[in-house]
C-alpha cells in the first residue's frame, strides 16, 4: 500500500513537469487567440527558442542568458507572425505554420553548424541548467504522514520554470479579467470595431498579444532544453505546441480550464511513460509504440468531441481593416 501511494505521489510530480511546457504555452495561445490571432505557431517558437537556450547554454554555461536569448528568440518570431497576420493581414494559418516548417529545418541545420552532432547541441552540465529547488523543511516533511509526503514529493523539488508556469496561470487570468489592458484586448479579439472606435489601436493591441505569447513560449521552450531536460534534440517539441492549443480549446480559451487540460495530458504523459514494459495478462507487454502515441490520440479524440462546442473569439482570424 505505502509502495503504491509513493507511485501515485510520483507520477503527480512527473505530471506537473511534463505539463509545464503545456500550460506557458497554453497560456500564450490564449493571449493571442483572445486578441484576435490564430497561433498554431506555438510548435515552431517554443523548438526555436528551446534551441536559441542550449546553444548559448552550452557556449556560456548561463542559464538565466539562456533563458533570455529563448524569450528574445520567440519574440523575434512572434513579431514576425505579427507582421505577416496583423500588418500584411495575411492567412494566420499559414503564418503559423511556416513559422513550424521553419523551425524544424532551421535548428537542425544551425546545430550541424555550430556543433556537428547532427543537429544537437552538447550534453549540458548541471551549471548550465536551471536545477531543481528544494523547499525548507522537506526532508523533515517526509515523517509526517500524507501531507508531508506530499509537500516533499510533488511540491518540492522543482525548477523555477516550473513555478513560473504556475504563475503564468495566475497572471494571465488577473490581467485578461481584471485589468483594463485584457479588457481591450478580449475586445480586438471580439469586435475590434468597438476598439477601434474607442480610440484604442487594434493593431498596437494584437502585437501586443503576440509578443506577450513570444515571452511564454520562450520560457516554455527554455525549460525543455535548459531545465526538463540537458540539451537540445531534434524536434524536442514533439507536437507539445499544438497539444497546447488543443488544451486551450479543451479550456474554451480561459486559463483555469485550460490549466487542467494541460495537467489531465501530463498525466497521460506520465503514465504512458511508466506503462512500458508492462505485461497484461493473456495479451502480454503493452506495444511501447501504442503507449507513447496515447497523449496525440487523446488530443484528436478532445479536439473531435469538444471543438465544434468551443466557441472562439468572434473575431478570431480575421484581419482588421480600419474604417475610413
Amino acid at each position: 500500500m505505502a509502495e503504491l501511494w509513493l507511485q501515485s505521489l510520483l507520477v503527480l510530480d512527473a505530471t506537473l513537469r511534463v505539463a509545464t511546457p503545456l500550460i506557458l504555452c497554453a497560456m500564450a495561445g490564449i493571449f493571442s487567440e483572445r486578441a484576435g490571432i490564430i497561433d498554431i505557431a506555438l510548435e515552431g517558437k517554443m523548438l526555436l527558442s528551446a534551441f536559441a537556450a542550449a546553444s548559448v547554454a552550452a557556449l556560456y554555461g548561463a542559464p538565466f542568458l539562456a533563458l533570455s536569448t529563448a524569450i528574445l528568440t520567440s519574440m523575434l518570431f512572434s513579431l514576425l507572425h505579427g507582421f505577416a497576420s496583423i500588418t500584411h493581414r495575411g492567412n494566420q494559418v499559414i503564418s503559423g505554420l511556416a513559422i513550424n516548417i521553419l523551425a524544424s529545418g532551421l535548428t537542425i541545420t544551425l546545430g550541424i553548424a555550430l556543433f556537428a552532432q547532427g543537429g544537437q547541441t552538447p550534453y549540458l552540465t548541471a551549471q548550465a541548467r536551471f536545477s531543481d529547488i528544494t523547499l525548507p523543511f522537506a526532508e523533515s516533511a517526509r515523517a509526517i504522514p500524507i501531507i508531508g509526503t506530499i509537500y516533499a514529493e510533488v511540491i518540492s523539488g522543482h525548477n523555477l520554470l516550473v513555478w513560473l508556469a504556475l504563475l503564468a496561470v495566475a497572471v494571465t487570468g488577473f490581467v485578461l479579467y481584471r485589468t483594463s489592458f485584457g479588457l481591450r484586448l478580449r475586445a480586438a479579439g471580439e469586435k475590434p470595431e468597438a476598439v477601434d472606435t474607442a480610440g484604442v489601436s487594434v493593431v498596437r493591441i494584437r502585437y501586443q498579444a503576440v509578443l506577450i505569447a513570444g515571452v511564454l513560449c520562450g520560457i516554455a521552450g527554455a525549460y525543455l532544453s535548459v531545465a526538463h531536460g540537458a540539451g537540445f534534440v531534434r524536434e524536442m517539441t514533439a507536437g507539445k505546441g499544438y497539444i497546447a492549443l488543443a488544451a486551450m480549446i479543451f479550456g474554451h480559451w480561459r486559463p483555469l480550464p485550460a490549466l487542467f487540460a494541460c495537467l489531465m495530458f501530463g498525466f497521460l504523459e506520465a503514465i504512458a511513460a511508466r506503462l512500458q514494459g508492462v505485461e497484461i495478462i493473456g495479451l502480454g507487454a503493452i506495444p511501447t509504440d501504442l503507449i507513447l502515441a496515447l497523449p496525440y490520440v487523446l488530443t484528436v479524440i478532445l479536439l473531435a468531441g469538444f471543438i465544434g462546442r468551443a466557441t472562439p473569439p468572434g473575431a478570431i482570424g480575421q484581419a482588421y481593416i480600419k474604417e475610413r
